[in-house]
This record gives C-alpha cells, sequence and structure tokens, in this order.
C-alpha cells in the first residue's frame, strides 16, 4: 500500500479547492494537525491518515468533471465546406455557432455573426475564409468552475482526447447543470 506523502495531500487538497479548516472537519481532526502533517512536522497516526484520505476521496467524488457534463455527439463543420451549408446545419441545429473540424481537431467556429461580419454574398465561399478562432480546449477531467471561467470569455469549450474532439459544452450545460 502506498502511503500519500505530505506533499500528496497538500496537492490534492489545493486541487479540490479545500481549506486546510474544511479538510479537518470533514476527516474529523482539527486544522493544526492538518498543517503539521502538510508541512511535514509530524507522521499521523495510520487511522488519522485513512480519515484525511477518505475525506479527500468524498470530496474528489463531488466534483463535477468536464466528461460528466458534455455532449458527445459534437455538430460541426469542415473549413473546406460551403458557408452556405454551414449557415443550414446552424439553422437545422437552432445553433448560433459551431465548432469547425478537421479530420476531429478543432482549427476554428464559425457564427451568424461571422457570416454577417463577411459583408457580401459568402455562400459558396468556404468555411475557412469567414471562421473565427477554435472554442478553447479541455479534457475530460477539467472541473466545472475551470469550464465556468472559459466560458465567460467562450461561447463554447471543446473536449478532446489526444488532440481529438470528444465533446462540447456549452453555457446552456452550466445552467442545467446547477439548476
Amino acid at each position: 500500500m502506498d502511503l500519500p506523502t505530505p506533499q500528496d495531500l497538500k496537492e490534492r487538497r489545493t486541487a479540490l479547492e479545500l481549506t486546510q479548516s474544511s479538510l479537518a472537519e470533514a476527516a474529523g481532526v482539527s486544522q493544526p494537525l492538518i498543517a503539521r502533517i502538510e508541512g511535514g512536522d509530524v507522521d499521523p497516526r495510520l487511522s488519522t491518515l485513512r480519515e484525511i484520505v477518505e475525506a479527500l476521496d468524498a470530496a474528489e467524488s463531488e466534483v463535477v468533471r468536464a466528461g460528466d457534463l458534455m455532449h458527445d455527439e459534437v455538430i460541426s463543420v469542415a473549413p473546406d465546406d460551403a458557408v452556405g451549408a454551414a449557415v443550414d446545419t446552424m439553422e437545422a441545429e437552432a445553433y448560433s455557432q459551431l465548432p469547425v473540424l478537421q479530420n476531429g481537431v478543432p482549427v476554428g467556429s464559425i457564427s451568424q455573426s461571422d457570416v454577417i461580419q463577411a459583408g457580401e454574398d459568402v455562400s459558396d465561399h468556404p468555411v475557412s475564409e469567414v471562421m473565427s478562432e477554435s472554442f478553447p480546449t479541455v479534457s475530460r477531467d477539467a472541473t466545472v468552475d475551470e469550464i465556468r471561467n472559459l466560458l465567460e470569455h467562450y461561447k463554447a469549450v471543446m473536449i478532446t482526447d489526444g488532440g481529438a474532439t470528444v465533446g462540447i459544452i456549452t453555457e446552456a450545460d452550466i445552467a442545467a447543470q446547477i439548476s
């Protein structure tokens, strides 16, 4: 059995955004004991260490991850597709923007605003001529807080695995998760 080091415990606690006090309360120990363990000043009893690890495990199971929220069916267009086809897809799916994928890899995004800003009739032009930057990408393990921060600046977040797109999350998905 591998026992976690004081640094391992501290890294897990901070990754879960727990304070020493909240971890102590969940584990049924004192905050100063958590501080001393993390500082390497004291070696806890095995039963105390088990309580701390179980509290961390419980906190981790409550964390919502990208893989829990994502839609694995990603409606997208390719950079070589005609803008008119992209507009038709947006209208058919009732989306205001779509990711642009090339061989499953995000390379841009196209929105109704991009098409309008292009000015002239661009229906027959390739999407690559009017598309904007790609939505940001995260792994399935990204937390809902990380995704929420990205959605303050972008309309969607792409979920990738090994560079390939496996899902998408929008503001509506976060709102549905909260309610």
